[in-house]
């Protein structure tokens, strides 16, 4: 092969113009595509200088253009089959932007090897001054490599991927909620009609099968600037659920009506009667009960006290004799529903010129009004050729309810999306019905089940939970913070509708019960399910095992074979809890799951029986009492994630405790609002392998481990919100792998350390909300690396004065947005 034949610019002009439709059409390289057009664009004169230059090269300068050439071809074709991909088929657009680093790291190998030194250099050299030139072809090579880097899932650090995943969720859901101001506007009417100008109706319900908006319309009452005036913003907002724990809702409702404060650990048992000397000193309050299954939990939760009055969300349609008055939530119009459904599959308002009308509306026809239906149909058909929406279409008509009940016809015409997701991405689906209803979902959790259940890794379940969201499969809550590179997921997390949830566990629970690949107690219940005891013969064949109980001992748990999980989710509501004994009988678990939903921390018992978990590699402990560890447990040889929220944790004889030999290849530890813990012990130093230590909203933690330094692989350190941690360990100047650090909302840290630049891979710096660091070190100037920093205004000057010695720093001062809220959910 000849220069010429390489240098040709077709292949050069060729990929420009595919990268240019990128940009136009899929949303996972569009930054990344852009910024490689206009280095392209740069290089191409320097391409068409070197095409006409005539030099011949020597056989081992051709053999090195040979091995760039077959890497541009390779790249052309992949280029090719990202227009021809669907635009929301993220598993195969992440698929091929794995191969396109690979083609990446060919090129950026070559440009920074004999090509870069040589090859342009003398080519070049032959029509032009070699200084001027190359300098521009350096800086396009720089460019490049920048641009390709950063096609990688991420973003560059950003997070740009996650961010527009949740703007385009707002974006939904304002879409949504302009549709409910016009085609709920006359239940929103007849609703606010009932709460504020009928003093004899206290008890209003708005009744509605599953997924026809009744939560959305509810919401947009909260909202409603003349009902927040009338209750002077006293409104609270309760879900209920099919599994509620009634005596925690009646606290909360207490509280709110008495306006008594109850922390989470309240050991009060308030009085349920009110007694009122001056009815006219009453402050008006709304309570709304939202996803209300049963009568007899209803009738707990209300309180007919003189100013409250409360609103029943429910598909029940509950009896005269508890509620005053009822609307029943009318569907939408055919045109809102319409213009609904063409938002989700076309991205417009209305069905698009030159498109067969006549079909679209036959699929509108078959959603029924509901607005569930219309999102998730709407969303599965986007960017699907005519032929498709014929067999969907014909499918949709072929799905016959099982009973008459409108709401299962629902769930049988939703499954046909389900149906046409890639296998992976179904079964991924599939798993979140062994969630409880109307929980949110940690993306951690999520990430750790479905890299050990799927053979996938982080990125391309990051992947399937957008093509999810896209598909308005999923809802994506996002914290202030997250979406960043260094973020921790769990500060993202995710959420369900019941109708959903409902299908995936109906598709879930098909066949024999002991060959199901998943086994999901669908709601909290007294002990196991009578179908488990039945079978309980025979072993269960399930990989992921999902209860939910309340409160457990030793006798509650039934002898249970379960020889293939892998993954065992533990839901409960109690202050006790003891770990079934059938954790022993599942030699193959690799995720373990617990949280307790009660206001109080559970004591935890059993710990032992976690003694033969052998395979375990990630645990998530929520809201318990951690035990000392019993003298007979065996080290957990692959464990690798633990993750304690809400725990009480605090490690007094640390003489007994080797964190090194029980947990010989831990990477990442996380520790999050543990607020009894005062320090972390001093054998966590020894683990050396660890990668990621989060100790986060830890008010009682005063300071880090002196020999912090010995963690020489550390790449992430979050220690935010730990108020009482007044600096950071010596040792820190040993930590040369470190990315990143996060300091912020520690209000009583004094300063960075001097030894902080020793640091010198620290890439990105969180220290906002520390108002006591006044001044920076010195040794800043050595933190080369560096190229992001987050902080108060008051010391953001300090920073932007290190430009000269750290180019490429950008200093971020953001609004202060965190809080506790959360906790109140």
């Amino acid at each position: 092969m000849a220069v010429t034949d390489l240098f040709a610019g077709e292949i050069a002009t060729e990929l420009l113009k595919m990268l240019i439709s990128i940009t136009r059409k899929a949303c996972l390289c569009k930054p990344s595509a852009e910024q490689l057009r206009l280095s392209i664009e740069e290089l191409l004169p320097i391409i068409e200088e070197i095409k006409y230059s005539g030099i011949e090269l020597t056989q081992t300068r051709q053999l090195q253009l040979d091995t760039v050439s077959r890497a541009l071809r390779e790249g052309h074709e992949l280029a090719g089959k990202v227009l021809a991909s669907s635009r929301w088929n993220m598993y195969k657009n992440l698929q091929l932007s794995r191969k396109i680093e690979k083609v990446e790291k060919k090129i950026s190998r070559f440009l920074q090897g004999p090509l870069q030194a040589h090859v342009l250099a003398d080519v070049h050299h032959a029509r032009f001054e070699t200084t001027e030139r190359f300098d521009q072809l350096d800086g396009s090579t720089r460019r490049l490599e920048q641009r390709l880097e950063s096609m990688s899932i991420g973003g560059g650090g950003e997070g740009w991927w996650l961010q527009e995943a949740v703007n385009k969720m707002d974006e939904e859901q304002r879409y949504e909620g302009t549709l409910v101001k016009v085609g709920m506007e006359l239940g929103k009417r007849k609703i606010k009609e009932m709460i504020l100008n009928r003093d004899d109706l206290v008890v209003i319900g708005i009744n509605g099968i599953g997924g026809s908006g009744k939560t959305t319309l509810a919401t947009e009452v909260c909202r409603d600037d003349e009902v927040r005036s009338y209750f002077n913003k006293s409104i609270l907002f309760l879900t209920v659920s099919q599994s509620p724990n009634v005596e925690q809702l009646r606290q909360k409702i207490w509280a709110f009506i008495s306006e008594t404060k109850l922390n989470g650990c309240s050991d009060i048992s308030p009085q349920w009667t009110l007694e009122y000397n001056n009815r006219n000193t009453v402050k008006p309050t709304l309570v709304i009960l939202d996803d209300v299954w049963s009568l007899p939990v209803l009738q707990q939760l209300i309180f007919k006290v003189p100013g409250c009055k409360t609103l029943v969300v429910s598909r029940i349609k509950f009896p005269s004799l508890v509620l005053d008055s009822t609307y029943e939530l009318e569907l939408l119009r055919e045109e809102d529903a319409i213009s609904l459904f063409c938002h989700c599959a076309f991205e417009k308002t209305s069905i698009p010129p030159g498109s067969d009308e006549n079909l679209i509306k036959q699929v509108v026809e078959k959603c029924k009004g509901l607005p569930l239906a219309l999102k998730v149909i709407g969303a599965s058909l986007r960017d699907q050729p005519e032929m498709y929406w014929r067999g969907a279409n014909n499918r949709l008509s072929r799905a016959q309810p099982i009973c008459e009940s409108h709401e299962t016809e629902l769930i049988n015409r939703m499954k046909l999306s389900i149906d046409y997701l890639n296998e992976k991405v179904r079964n991924c689906f599939l798993d979140l019905g062994c969630f409880p209803e109307d929980k949110t979902i940690p993306l951690d959790i999520l990430i750790n089940i479905w890299t050990e259940l799927h053979d996938i890794d982080e990125e391309e379940a990051f992947t399937i939970i957008l093509e999810l969201s896209n598909k308005n499969l999923l809802t994506l809550v996002k914290d202030s913070r997250a979406g960043d590179m260094y973020g921790s997921n769990y500060e993202v997390s995710v959420s369900q509708h019941d109708v959903l949830r409902d299908l995936a566990i109906h598709i879930s629970s098909s066949g024999s019960v002991n060959q199901r690949k998943r086994l999901v107690m669908a709601r909290r219940e007294n002990g196991i399910p009578k179908e488990w005891e039945r079978n309980s013969d025979q072993p269960f064949l399930a990989r992921i095992v999902s209860v939910h109980t309340g409160e457990m001992g030793e006798m509650d748990w039934d002898k249970l074979e379960f020889p293939k999980a892998e993954v065992l989710i533990l839901n409960f509501d109690s202050t006790r809890y003891f770990l079934p004994p059938f954790i022993q009988n599942m030699p193959r678990l690799k995720a373990l799951v617990l949280i307790n939903y009660n206001t109080k921390t559970a004591e935890l018992h059993n710990l032992s029986v976690l003694g033969k978990s052998s395979n375990l590699r990630s645990v998530w402990f929520e809201k318990v009492t951690i035990p000392e560890l019993p003298k007979t447990i065996l080290p957990f040889p692959k464990l690798d994630k633990i993750s304690l929220h809400l725990c009480k944790i605090n490690f007094i004889d640390e003489s007994k405790l080797d964190l090194s030999h029980l947990f010989p290849k831990l990477s990442h530890l996380t520790m999050d609002h543990c607020i009894e813990m005062t320090k972390l012990p001093s054998s966590i130093c020894q683990v050396k392998t660890l990668k990621v230590l989060s100790v986060t909203n830890c008010e009682s933690v005063e300071e880090l481990p002196i020999d912090l330094g010995k963690l020489i692989f550390l790449q992430i350190l979050r220690v935010y919100a730990c108020p009482k941690l007044k600096t950071l360990p010596c040792g820190i100047k040993n930590l040369i792998w470190l990315d990143y650090i996060d300091v912020s909302q520690c209000v009583n840290l004094e300063c960075l350390n001097e030894e902080i630049g020793g640091c010198v891979s620290l890439k990105e710096i969180d220290m906002r909300e520390c108002p006591r660091i006044k001044r920076l070190p010195r040794s800043i100037k050595w933190l080369r690396s560096l190229r992001r920093v987050i902080c108060d205004e008051e010391v953001a000057w300090q920073w932007e004065e290190m430009y000269k010695e750290l180019p490429g720093l950008c200093v971020k001062v953001p609004d202060q947005s965190f809080g506790l809220e959360w906790l109140d959910e």
